[in-house]
């Protein structure tokens, strides 16, 4: 086997695994929120409780050839574990087509993280230390690895990251008396400039800003209005820039 079929298989590896590693991602988004164990138990209908078997949980297919209805009870099935699948897989595609071969599973293991992270801040407004922490330590190892000069901008990345979001946080609630952001927004960007360094930091900002607002502005022509005291889970649009920025690069501009 050449070098080059090796990287292949590696990368089809990563894209055959998504769908499977999305189901789990799924489990994970669900229940950690409500408190319930993801690790252990089998997987059960919601409607009637009974216990899935292995025809029941094929990732995408069964959802498709069950036609989105429990082959026990009949009741619908959310769209909810086939589009985290779908989610799982476009991320390994995504890195497998831009990110070199020495970082294709790093990247892919990135990719999914913050997909756990942007799901459960969309559901819950909770972005888990647990997880955040943990990714910022990653970044760090992924980088004292790849980088010969060793992970300095990352380390500031995250420092400034992290006091960036806290300040922000600091002059809302001085501000308007309340608060306008969470602690975990300010410990995801750290996790952000830890993988990207603090270069990468305002792009990833610009690009969390740009999406949110188009969210509102989408959420406001669909009969939702935007409101100064409307809650907007800003998590899932940090995942999105520090997604980008790691698989693209900050945005440069020439003066």
């Amino acid at each position: 086997m050449t070098a080059s079929d090796a990287v292949l298989d590696s990368r089809t590896w990563l894209v055959l695994a998504a769908p499977f590693v999305g189901s789990f991602l799924g489990v994970v988004a669900d229940r950690w929120p409500r408190g319930e164990p993801f690790l252990g138990g089998r997987s059960h209908c919601p409607h009637c409780r009974h216990t899935l078997g292995a025809l029941d949980l094929a990732p995408l297919v069964s959802w498709v050839a069950l036609r989105q209805r429990c082959r026990y009870c009949s009741r619908p099935i959310s769209a909810w574990y086939p589009s985290v699948e779908v989610a799982a897989l476009l991320i390994a595609i995504w890195a497998a087509l831009v990110i070199p071969a020495a970082l294709a599973w790093v990247t892919v293991l990135f990719g999914w993280a913050l997909l756990t992270l942007a799901l459960i801040d969309l559901k819950v407004f909770w972005l888990p230390s647990a997880l955040t922490v943990p990714l910022g330590i990653a970044g760090f190892a992924a980088m004292a690895f790849h980088l010969e000069e060793g992970p300095h901008d990352q380390l500031i990345g995250a420092v400034v990251g992290y006091a960036a979001m806290r300040g922000v946080a600091w002059l809302y609630r001085r501000f308007r008396g309340r608060e306008g952001l969470g602690g975990g927004d300010a410990t995801l960007l750290a996790a952000l400039g830890a993988w990207v360094g603090w270069l990468g930091l305002p792009t990833i900002l610009l690009y969390a800003g740009i999406g949110g607002l188009i969210v509102l502005m989408a959420s406001s022509f669909g009969g939702r209005p935007v409101t100064l005291t409307r809650r907007l889970a800003f998590g899932p649009y940090l995942c999105l820039g520090g997604w980008l920025v790691w698989l693209y690069g900050p945005l440069q501009f020439d003066w």
